[in-house]
């Protein structure tokens, strides 16, 4: 009851805090012989880790990940995984003005009224850094999808602010994801978010926007009726990251522009192969893949935490001004598109691997 689970075969149970002493996940239902090395692993976290760019937190941790079980000789045993990633740089008096005032937008007061106390260092488990453990597991998921069904997860940044990019995602590739700090695919509008991150960031504030994501070669039957739908238990992973307020797959919100005659997506034969013409619904019918192409956008909000002054209440409910000290994002989009790719993973990892214990009953 706790929610620090998530799946139900491939299950993750993450633990620890921003400013306490680790970050780890303990991933149970693995399958035995999955080819992953702690090097593989750690190539995801480098994606996910501070202080990579001159647009995110200068916090400076090496996010090393320790594999403490379940890995031997470079595969997965089936036993219990135990990853686990030192904080090194905390600077816990950075927020020690921060003991006693609900921040803006942070769940200061929400943890308060839950729990009865509330680690003020850094959010403590609200905090984005507990992002790693899923990060961690999720390579292990996304190696064995690619290893074993040649499933391919691609995120990348859509929009920032008000500046879209207007993508083809049945043409991105990694490389071109990769090839900026902001991991948008389009360099030229890559450059004006850039930019407006600078700015934002020069001006003590912060940024949202959108990541976008899409699942290659997932099979047909992947997902289950009513209530662990595919998409439902994909909204659900993506609404449990920090700072997510949206989540839409395929057509999306657009959809309800669009007449049932238009929005509809008819079925072909492509190679003697069953496929739709058109894919609106995103990849999946009735909760359940449809072969096609799962596609959908996760909308994130602007980080809470910002140097500009602002007025809030104190634990007696004074009215307080705040200018918050510290390091953080401007903007968390492009730390966030590792984790996007992990939640995504770690959905369609459990759904394979219950859909093939079915299959084998």
């Amino acid at each position: 009851m706790s929610g620090n689970s998530f799946g139900q075969i491939f299950k993750i149970t993450t633990c620890g805090e921003s400013h306490g002493g680790a970050v780890g996940v303990i991933i149970d239902g693995a399958p035995a012989g999955i080819e992953i090395t702690v090097e593989e692993i750690q190539q995801e976290l480098d994606r996910r880790k501070p202080g990579q760019s001159a647009i995110t937190t200068p916090r400076s941790e090496a996010d090393l990940i320790h594999a403490l079980s379940g890995i031997f000789e470079g595969k997965t045993t089936g036993t219990p995984i135990l990853l686990m990633a030192y904080n090194k740089d905390q600077r816990s008096a950075d927020y020690d003005h921060l003991k006693n005032i609900f921040r803006p937008s942070h769940a200061d007061f929400t943890y308060l009224m839950k729990y009865g106390m509330r680690d003020y260092r850094g959010s403590g488990r609200a905090s984005a850094r507990e992002t790693l453990a899923r990060v961690a597991a999720g390579a292990i998921a996304k190696k064995y999808l690619k290893q074993e069904l040649g499933i391919e997860i691609l995120s990348y940044v859509e929009q920032v602010g008000p500046i879209k990019a207007d993508i083809d995602h049945t043409r991105v590739e990694t490389l071109q994801i990769e090839d900026n700090i902001i991991r948008c695919p389009d360099p030229v509008v890559a450059a004006e978010m850039i930019r407006l991150v600078e700015e934002v960031r020069d001006d003590g504030d912060s940024i949202g926007g959108v990541i976008k994501c899409v699942i290659r070669n997932a099979p047909a039957g992947l997902g289950e009726p009513v209530f662990d739908r595919l998409h439902a238990d994909l909204g659900k992973a993506m609404l449990s990251i920090n700072a997510v307020k949206g989540f839409e797959i395929g057509s999306g919100f657009a959809g309800v522009e669009l007449r049932g005659s238009v929005h509809n997506d008819p079925f072909v034969l492509v190679d003697g192969e069953l496929r739709t013409q058109t894919n609106h619904a995103g990849g999946v019918l009735g909760g359940i893949s449809s072969g096609e192409d799962i596609y959908f956008r996760v909308a994130f909000k602007s980080v809470s935490t910002i140097s500009k002054l602002q007025k809030t209440l104190d634990v007696d409910y004074n009215e307080v001004e705040l200018e918050a000290q510290g390091r953080h994002d401007p903007c968390v989009l492009p730390r966030a598109v590792p984790v996007v790719d992990a939640m995504a993973a770690l959905v369609i990892i459990d759904h394979y691997l219950r859909h093939r214990a079915y299959s084998a009953l």
